[in-house]
């Protein structure tokens, strides 16, 4: 802060400074008062007087200091579940009263001391490439399987520069299968009634090793499967007793940082759920939804609605739905509606039809 006498101001003149009334700064022979560094305690409203001799000058109005906490950006992912050739965008949003920030962007690999790292040493930070950017967003053009992960963004400003805290991190999904794991459920759908059981398994494929089940919910940080799941193994969870807080996104998370196709699982605790696929259906593959009630009983088949993103689509059917040759045209949320009830909604991702190529070498191979 500086302090300027108006019409008087030389090299004569000593000044005083005020916090909240009290002095903090009896005499000082330079007009300016630095705090460095800055905490909390140090707000409040400052004014400023000019000595030479015993002549003073007319004390200042007021500034007002306020500091507050090191602010923490909010990253988000555009868009969240990918698809082939899709571009991605993460985009970091620090406090909008402040100028100037430079944007600084990461990927998730596991711990690694040594490594910029989370708090909670839950994930260490791997610079992006060119991740020092003016700009408040970052595209992967194209992204790819090999995008998919955690990522963490940060901003600085000033010299030298004042930082951010990191960002929480927000996650890239895909719900494609890898070629290394693949994570499968058991029931195969990704609704359930509360109380049900449920296991989630990482089937490892080749020598990969090390995975992990981890999940994530719009309340809670990426966690790792808990003791009272009854965890068989690492890479296997078994949930004995479903309850609604167990939704979210499930996936497989090797040593090396590697992740499997992501599963969103929803935990209804109504009396009706649609039962849809876990993974991407194929164009041209038969896709059936049935709708399934929690005290359905062996003969009993309530009339049921399907609606496809909030439109009916099909009436009256006796529980099932069949596409039998779907298209992309079919991707969307479904719903089943009886007066029984109404189930949540759960998206159908399809991707495009299988290719085959014919290899040129001798004999010929057929590869799909």
């Amino acid at each position: 802060m500086r302090c300027d006498i108006q019409g008087g101001g030389d090299s004569d003149w000593n000044y005083r400074w005020y916090k909240n009334s009290p002095v903090v700064i009896p005499f000082n022979i330079k007009p300016e008062y630095r705090i460095s560094p800055v905490y909390m305690s140090n707000s409040g409203s400052y004014t400023c007087e000019g000595v030479k001799g015993n002549k003073f000058c007319k004390t200042s109005e007021a500034v007002k200091l306020t500091v507050s906490d090191q602010p923490q950006p909010v990253l988000r992912i555009s868009p969240q579940w990918l698809n082939p050739g899709d571009s991605v965008t993460l985009s970091c949003e620090v406090d909008k009263t402040s100028t100037d920030w430079s944007f600084s962007w990461y990927r998730t690999v596991p711990y690694r001391a040594g490594l910029p790292s989370l708090s909670d040493k839950s994930y260490s930070l791997q610079p992006l490439s060119g991740n020092v950017t003016t700009e408040d967003s970052y595209t992967l053009i194209p992204a790819g399987p090999t995008h998919t992960g955690g990522y963490v963004c940060r901003a600085g400003r000033g010299d030298p520069v004042y930082d951010t805290l990191y960002s929480e991190p927000q996650f890239l999904w895909s719900g494609d299968l890898q070629p290394s794991v693949s994570l499968t459920v058991n029931p195969n759908t990704t609704q359930h009634f509360t109380s049900k059981s449920l296991s989630l398994i990482c089937e490892l494929k080749g020598n990969s090793t090390g995975w992990r089940l981890k999940r994530h919910t719009e309340t809670a940080w990426p966690s790792e499967c808990p003791s009272t799941w009854r965890s068989i193994t690492e890479s296997t969870c078994t949930i004995t007793s479903l309850d609604t807080w167990y939704s979210g996104v499930f996936w497989c998370e090797s040593g090396s940082g590697e992740y499997s196709n992501a599963v969103n699982i929803t935990v209804n605790g109504g009396v009706v759920i649609l039962e849809s696929p876990v993974h991407p259906v194929t164009e041209g593959d038969s896709v059936t939804l049935t709708c399934t009630f929690r005290h359905q009983g062996t003969n009993s088949k309530p009339k049921t609605d399907f609606y496809k993103d909030g439109t009916l689509i099909k009436n009256e059917t006796t529980g099932e739905m069949t596409i039998p040759a779907v298209s992309k045209s079919d991707e969307g949320f479904y719903k089943c509606k009886s007066d029984e009830g109404e189930s949540p909604e759960s998206w159908v991702t399809v991707r495009g039809e299988k290719m085959c190529m014919i290899t040129t070498k001798l004999p010929f191979n057929y590869l799909c």
